[in-house]
């Protein structure tokens, strides 16, 4: 790794880099800086879905970064740097039955009937909540003939008919592509003076009204007056200012260990394992987090959520299904059992407590996985296809998946060219087969490999009908072969959404990097279908060219080896401070890399490891506006021509460039689509783009990256992190480097963070006799 051709090494007035990367020292290693501040991915995540509202008038929040997610967290959704109550008015939808108490009691009733019949199917999405809900519904609008593809409502979802394989003379149905981003469903305003009333009376902003009427639902203002920590549903309210807003409202009838209280602080915990990736919580978990705010029986406040439908039960390592009780003791282990079972040796008994929606969720993949794995027709020929394919990796894939209905296939970014392969053959035998893609860039990257643009689509234009083959006459998706690309970012609220859309028969082929960031969701759906082994798998040969593909591979593995880079494809630049990497980084983008490999500084993308601090993405996205398009920002901070991300989601980052505003919104050019933001979701959806998180750069590739690592950012690396930041550059990779030994440190002993999770167990349990491991 060389310096830029054309300059200097060493001269501090440049953005010049030098010609080593030291390789990981043994395992004691310099660790990470103590204090590195609100970066990290933890540290975005405070200015994204996962972060705690800074809710003025209320108890005081604590600093975003030391109760922020980890680096696994959601860091997709923008947020402001102001505090108060406009971040949590920012906030996304939660689902109206978490808040409502009839569905709680409802839950109560599905616990029941879970230990009668523990064998009975699950409805399929019955608990999803938010983007995967309101996909569904539209799943289901079609299939009943209510509604075309591309509506959205927020009815409940019509029965379910059997599935049936897709006829294959069914015609396409497609709609245009959306001219407005979506908004979330505007409140009465009823309902939203009610609200107001009852926060004002207990102290709290009035900004919170429109998020808690969108969690709450029309009731909100009576749910808050009979229920004070209701407004713990709120995105970014903390059980602090929670309790400021019930002492306000009843005085002296409440305390730490009201019933209402431990029951919203358990459903709080686990919303907030949830941002983390979390499934679901070991009750021990559970119950210490309880104990941290004061609540005096922890474990009698876990049994009283469960009881209540908080909260459902779950056991694993067990044959039974657990009691409620079990939630207070914690399972069973040798004192447990009797005399004669003494020599007996027995699994560990491990309880876990998650919500009702993930749950659902997770069984409705299952069953889901389960049935395409079963209603497969095994005994298609497709040899003559595979002796035909581009390399043995393609031919293996091919072969595979010609003999079973689910398979799952890893590799780098070179691998993609094996999925592509894919699609091209089965469309030859004349299968309806398409490929989806996580974001825009990887369609368009994926429609290049298979010479036919209309069989790549993006996993939302699909769903939505926006891309894609349309509906058949059952309401499933009109295809075969569904390959998945980029599977890793699929969370399962959103998966479970996908299967439920594909018709008995139909294939599915999930295909991704297993070294890259988590889904910006709950779940680790394609590590658990690779660890369940239910399904045969396929690992690519083929590995990653030239020198970026050689420092990712080995950082792969847990090794930051110094590469050979002749043409300069990966460079290093040290900088002291943060205030020298955002010098060097934009001399980088507008200057350097433009003047040596021709690369303009808009295909140049810059990626750091959190939103705040002195090196975020915020910081950086300023100074690079003044570069690169300067302007007073008079489109509610923008200008005509910034490059910016839009977030219509949380997890859904889509970058766009600003053409204009009027009336009806912000209009963004996203890849060749046109979207309008309203004026009210501009400052909630939309920040500068020019810089990046390593989530929000998932999925995407651009010509060059530059990489920013100042000094307090240590402590939000991992081994995923910098697998994914250093592989988004096709023919350069520039990393402005300030954490000295603790990126081989991260490299070398930072694993992925665990995710707790359901779905793995639940597909080794359930009968797949055909499946091969």
């Amino acid at each position: 790794m060389t310096a830029l051709p054309g300059e200097t090494p060493g001269t501090g007035g440049t953005d010049t880099p030098q010609d080593v990367v030291s390789p990981p020292d043994e395992a004691g290693a310099q660790e990470p800086a103590a204090d590195p501040g609100p970066t990290g991915d933890g540290g975005e995540a405070a200015d994204s879905a996962s972060t705690e509202a800074r809710a003025a008038d209320s108890p005081s929040t604590e600093a975003g970064a030391a109760d922020s997610p980890s680096t696994e967290g959601v860091d997709a959704e923008p947020r402001s740097d102001e505090a108060g109550a406009a971040d949590a008015s920012a906030a996304p939808e939660l689902s109206q039955a978490q808040a409502e108490l009839a569905a709680q009691r409802e839950l109560r009733e599905r616990i029941e009937q879970r230990k009668a019949a523990k064998a009975a199917p699950i409805a399929a999405g019955a608990g999803l909540s938010g983007t995967a809900a309101d996909l569904l519904a539209a799943v289901r609008a079609v299939e009943s003939g209510e509604k075309t593809g591309s509506a959205f409502f927020a009815s409940p979802a019509p029965a379910q008919a059997p599935r049936r394989p897709a006829p294959a003379a069914a015609q396409p149905s497609r709609t245009p592509a959306p001219q407005a981003a979506p908004a979330p469903q505007a409140a009465s305003p009823e309902a939203l003076d009610a609200v107001r009333a009852v926060l004002v009376e207990g102290g709290a902003p009035e900004a919170l009204a429109s998020p808690a009427v969108g969690a709450l639902g029309e009731p909100a203002a009576e749910l808050l007056r009979t229920d004070p920590w209701q407004l713990l549903a709120v995105p970014g309210v903390r059980p602090e200012q929670a309790d400021g807003f019930a002492r306000a409202l009843l005085g002296a009838d409440c305390g730490p260990d009201d019933g209402r209280r431990t029951a919203a602080l358990v459903g709080w915990v686990l919303e907030r394992a949830a941002l983390q990736g979390h499934t679901a919580l070991d009750a021990e978990a559970v119950r210490a987090a309880l104990a941290e705010r004061a609540v005096s029986d922890p474990g009698a406040a876990v049994r009283e959520a469960v009881e209540e439908g908080v909260a459902l039960l779950f056991q694993e390592g067990g044959d039974e299904e657990p009691d409620e009780t079990e939630a207070d003791a914690g399972g069973t282990d040798e004192g447990d059992l009797a005399p004669d079972d003494a020599d007996t040796p027995r699994e560990p008994v491990r309880i876990l407590l998650g919500l009702d929606r993930y749950a659902l969720a997770e069984e409705s993949l299952a069953d889901g996985l389960a049935r395409l794995v079963n209603t497969c027709e095994k005994a298609a020929d497709w040899a003559e296809a595979a002796a035909a394919a581009p390399s043995p990796s393609a031919a293996e894939l091919i072969r595979t998946t010609a003999a079973a209905g689910l398979v799952a296939h890893s590799g780098g970014e070179a691998a993609r060219a094996e999925p592509a392969a894919l699609i091209a053959a089965a469309r030859g035998l004349g299968l309806r087969a398409f490929g989806a893609a996580h974001s825009e860039d990887g369609r368009r990257r994926l429609a290049e490999a298979v010479g036919d643009p209309d069989t790549a689509v993006t996993l939302v234009g699909l769903l939505s009908g926006a891309q894609g083959p349309g509906r058949d006459e059952d309401g499933a998706l009109a295809l075969d072969l569904l390959v998945v690309l980029d599977a890793p970012q699929l969370d399962v609220e959103g998966a479970a959404v996908l299967v439920e859309a594909l018709a008995d028969g139909a294939r599915l082929v999930l295909s991704g990097d297993p070294g890259v960031l988590g889904s910006a969701g709950a779940g680790r759906v394609f590590a658990d279908v690779l660890a369940a082994r239910t399904c045969p798998q396929v690992v690519s040969r083929t590995p990653d060219p030239g020198p970026i593909g050689e420092l990712v591979s080995g950082i792969g593995i847990g090794e930051l080896n110094q590469v050979d880079a002749p043409g300069k494809e990966v460079v290093i630049v040290p900088v002291r401070d943060a205030g020298e990497a955002v010098h060097r980084t934009v001399q980088l983008v507008a200057d350097s890399v433009p003047r040596a490999f021709s690369i303009p500084a808009d295909e140049t993308q810059v990626i750091t490891v959190g939103h705040g601090g002195a090196a975020g993405t915020r910081v950086l996205n300023e100074a690079l506006k003044q570069r690169l398009n300067p302007g007073p920002g008079r489109f509610g901070g923008f200008d005509p021509g910034d490059r910016v991300v839009h977030v219509p989601a949380p997890g859904r980052a889509v970058p766009g460039v600003v053409r204009f505003a009027d009336a009806e919104g912000l209009h963004l050019d996203c890849g060749g689509d046109p979207v309008v933001v309203p004026q009210e979701r501009v400052e909630p959806s939309v920040r500068h783009g020019w810089a990046l998180s390593a989530h929000q750069a998932a999925g995407m590739r651009w010509p060059a990256a530059v990489v920013v690592l100042p000094g307090d950012a240590a402590q939000g690396l991992s081994r995923p992190w910098v697998y994914t930041a250093f592989g988004r550059g096709e023919r350069h990779l520039s990393v402005v480097h300030g954490v000295d030994q603790a990126l081989s440190h991260a490299v070398a002993q930072v694993p992925a963070q665990e995710r707790t999770t359901r779905l793995r167990p639940l597909l080794e349990a359930l009968p797949t006799p055909d499946a091969a491991s």
